[in-house]
């Protein structure tokens, strides 16, 4: 029978050779394609290990690391800010105005149940350095909910207090190096605590 006009025309060998040459055709471009894939493996296999020893060894974090956030009650004008940037509107102070009309602050809280860790407080903070900042802390703990929002006090003399918790627990403390006050390494600094709030001494045993 006739093949019809514009039909291919194929005997059993030229499509057993078209299907061979297709099919070798697809294994080369598989294998390049892995090959490809594994060219980041082969890269790094034989290179030095870079597993870092946790946690006797830690990276080094960058320059704009976002840890947790620490404050400065020494240092704050009391501007409200910080408060107004928050978009979490996780930070409230507390200020009163001295005999010169000044705002003089008494407390600051931030609540850490709802800090997205944006840095636009730090951003709007106008005092040089920074009262309020992120720092290179990442080792977070919180025992409790009152733990989530810390608040930092000062006494008569406006000496900074150590930060307490909801429950007027002493937490932390944030305290800052020597010399390298705002590249804060957070809780563990090897600097003495500052004193206790009274409010916030715990309790003499009968």
């Amino acid at each position: 029978m006739d093949s019809q006009p514009g039909a291919l025309n194929l005997n059993s060998s030229d499509l057993y050779n078209c299907l061979m040459t297709e099919y070798f055709k697809s294994i080369w471009n598989n294998s390049i394609a892995l090959l490809k894939g594994l060219v980041v493996t082969f890269r790094y296999m034989l290179q030095p290990k870079v597993t870092i020893q946790y946690p006797k060894e830690k990276a080094t974090v960058s320059d704009r690391f976002r840890g947790m956030l620490t404050f400065h009650i020494d240092e704050c004008i009391a501007c409200d800010m910080c408060v107004r940037a928050c978009p979490s509107s996780c930070i409230s102070l507390e200020s009163v105005r001295n005999e010169q009309g000044k705002k003089v602050i008494q407390n600051y809280t931030i609540d850490f149940g709802k800090c997205n860790w944006c840095r636009l407080c730090e951003e709007a903070c106008p005092t040089n350095p920074k009262s309020v900042h992120h720092t290179n802390e990442y080792e977070l703990m919180f025992e409790t909910r009152d733990d989530f929002k810390i608040t930092w006090l000062k006494d008569a003399a406006g000496t900074p207090l150590v930060p307490v918790n909801a429950a007027g627990k002493p937490i932390g403390p944030w305290p800052d190096v020597s010399g390298q006050k705002h590249l804060s390494v957070g809780v563990g600094a090897h600097k003495a605590p500052p004193p206790v709030h009274p409010a916030a001494a715990p309790a003499a045993s009968h």
